[in-house]
């Protein structure tokens, strides 16, 4: 894929390293000229220009990216960029990342984001993941919030405790799709039992995630 990021700051630079690693174009966007750094990610091409002016984004011909990541500091420029990218240049996919909280709600397919992703939001999810036993905890939303990446944490009271997977009835649109059981992950198949402890993963949607969390829990 041909990616631009948009802010060479940790973050940015971060993603860049990870997609250039997994063999991916990286086009990094930087307003600041002392944030400019290519040493820190030499296999990506850098550019100096500002991610919301239209006439930048058509010198590097953001309309050739597969995806355009808005990794700023700013939730402003984020927006702009996220709207323009996908209204002016029909690029496939947009992911925009929201520094503030309260911010959440504008980073929408309206601003022209495919997916938002809140580190608030991310970190709180983690911190529940790691205490809370016996109840779901959404750890990422994907779709506009379409769908989730939920977990729940078995209790040795589960109902379906010690039975297999395939007499679990989970509801139309979602899905077990990894058991983490101590240090290991588990693709789960039919046959596979669960125990007391189990951390489930599942992929489903908004509306059955209620319907999820009662069957596997009883309540």
């Amino acid at each position: 894929m041909r990616v631009a990021i948009a802010g060479a700051g940790n973050v940015g630079r971060s993603i860049a390293q990870e997609l250039v690693e997994n063999g991916h174009q990286v086009l990094l966007i930087e307003r600041l000229p002392k944030m400019l750094r290519p040493e820190r990610v030499p296999a990506a091409e850098w550019a100096l220009a500002d991610a919301c002016e239209l006439s930048s984004l058509q010198e590097l011909d953001i309309a050739s990216c597969d995806v355009v990541v808005a990794a700023t500091g700013d939730d402003k420029v984020n927006l702009v960029l996220s709207l323009l990218a996908k209204t002016e240049f029909a690029v496939a996919r947009v992911v925009a990342r929201v520094n503030r909280a309260e911010n959440e709600w504008l980073f929408t397919e309206q601003w022209g984001v495919d997916v938002s992703v809140s580190k608030p939001r991310l970190m709180a999810a983690l911190v529940e993941e790691a205490v809370t036993v016996g109840d779901l905890v959404r750890l990422m939303t994907f779709r506009q919030g379409e769908a989730n990446l939920v977990e729940i944490t078995l209790p040795s009271t589960a109902p379906y405790v010690g039975r297999p997977v395939r007499e679990i009835p989970l509801p139309p649109d979602s899905a077990l799709v990894a058991i983490v059981r101590g240090r290991r992950v588990i693709a789960p198949s039919p046959d596979d039992p669960i125990e007391p402890g189990d951390e489930l993963i599942f992929v489903c949607t908004t509306a059955v995630e209620e319907q999820v969390r009662a069957t596997l829990l009883g309540v």
